[in-house]
């Protein structure tokens, strides 16, 4: 007999939601019926769009050149910006025609696994890991391989794990720094260590660098690129402009890479989307030629933030919370809260405990079976001073009667 035939196909029947777009999503419909939620949960600034790059959209909407298709790999002067922005900001020089311009950073990532991977290619990932990584990459066909770090090591993985989690089948390698979620930031020395170590194995380097301006407490930005330049002709690097110019509901990221990857790349997406919109690649142009103080003062606010909300987790029995180096989250271990009784309730893991505060605390916050092994909260910097205190002091309140 035939075997039917299924109504939506296997391979994206397989792909799980988004969990931080999910919990997101819950929180404001929770909102929309009058619950005072507070959302820890969004991976966006909650700054405005400097109006600057708001102007120029705006000219640019008027102009009828917009109004038709551009080059799929993206505008030539915006390409040209970004290889002069790149090389700014993290002293990575590459030519124009090494830029790939995509819809949001999204698209960049799940380009570049396609690009690179074959069916049964193994990619190491080292967790916690932004939700999306292990979807794109099943979804271009390779197997995503977790390699994780907890908190006692700063949840960076070590070039030892690494090479233990390595194979036959291994192609490449995802490196994040500062990380989504656990604002975990390499030193130089540990991003020179694994890029020497990619190199060395013939493995591919598929880096993101959205929050390269966000990090804290006088440490710095390492392109890996730049640590190790012989490592050029294996590195893909992503971007865009979501998270140091605010301007996440724009839809423009990028990929940097070597030209035949970037050129392969450019095909693929010529068939998925072609250009970017017009009036979001020239609002992006006069963001990354602009200047950076919106990041800075993003990055203060930021770095306020994560500090009272550590010190405020801190304070609960049961909760063990690194300070965050870069990026916007905070994320806790809480597992010496599982297994605890709740007003009633009994929750074994963090998805349970992420459940029970959003019911009994109003409060919303990302489980970490999003990022990896349960057993974490992801929380978002990214809200204004007085929610994220009342936040904090419901989930104190909560936890505090943990039996």
């Amino acid at each position: 007999m035939t075997e039917p035939k299924t109504r939506v196909s296997r391979r994206i029947s397989a792909i799980e939601p988004s969990a931080t777009l999910a919990v997101d999503a819950k929180a404001k419909a929770l909102k929309a019926e009058g619950k005072a939620v507070i959302g820890f949960g969004a991976g966006e600034p909650d700054f405005s769009t400097a109006d600057y790059i708001v102007e120029a959209a705006i000219e640019a909407a008027r102009n009828p050149a917009n109004h038709r298709y551009t080059p799929t790999a993206g505008l030539p002067e915006l390409r040209r910006a970004i290889a002069a922005k790149t090389l700014r900001d993290s002293g990575y020089a590459v030519e124009w025609n090494q830029v790939l311009v995509t819809n949001g950073g999204k698209q960049a990532v799940y380009q570049a696994f396609a690009t690179l991977l074959d069916p049964g290619d193994e990619a190491l990932l080292p967790g916690p890991y932004w939700t999306t990584y292990p979807e794109a990459i099943k979804l271009a066909g390779g197997v995503p391989v977790p390699v994780f770090a907890g908190p006692e090591a700063e949840y960076k993985v070590t070039v030892e794990q690494l090479d233990q989690a390595k194979t036959e089948r291994t192609k490449l390698l995802v490196f994040v720094s500062p990380s989504n979620p656990t604002g975990a930031v390499y030193t130089p020395q540990e991003t020179a260590a694994i890029g020497r170590w990619a190199l060395d194995n013939g493995i591919w380097v598929v880096t993101d660098e959205i929050y390269e301006h966000l990090i804290y407490d006088g440490n710095q930005f390492t392109s890996i690129a730049v640590a190790v330049p012989e490592l050029a002709d294996q590195c893909v690097i992503l971007n865009g402009v979501a998270k140091t110019y605010a301007m996440t509901g724009w839809r423009v990221g990028w990929l940097i890479g070597p030209p035949d990857v970037v050129q392969a790349a450019t095909n693929l997406q010529s068939h998925l989307t072609s250009n970017v919109a017009n009036v979001s690649q020239r609002a992006a142009l006069a963001a990354v030629s602009g200047p950076l103080d919106v990041a800075h003062q993003m990055r203060l606010a930021f770095s306020r933030r994560r500090v009272r909300m550590v010190e405020m987790l801190r304070q609960i029995d049961g909760v063990y919370c690194p300070m965050p180096l870069g990026a916007f989250y905070v994320y806790p271990s809480v597992q010496g809260i599982l297994g605890r009784t709740i007003r009633g309730a009994r929750p074994v893991t963090s998805a349970q405990l992420a459940s029970l505060l959003l019911d009994e605390a109003e409060v919303a916050v990302v489980p970490g079976e999003a990022f990896g092994p349960s057993g974490y909260l992801r929380l978002s910097c990214a809200l204004g001073d007085d929610d994220l205190v009342e936040g904090l002091t419901r989930i104190q309140a909560l936890l505090a009667q943990a039996d």
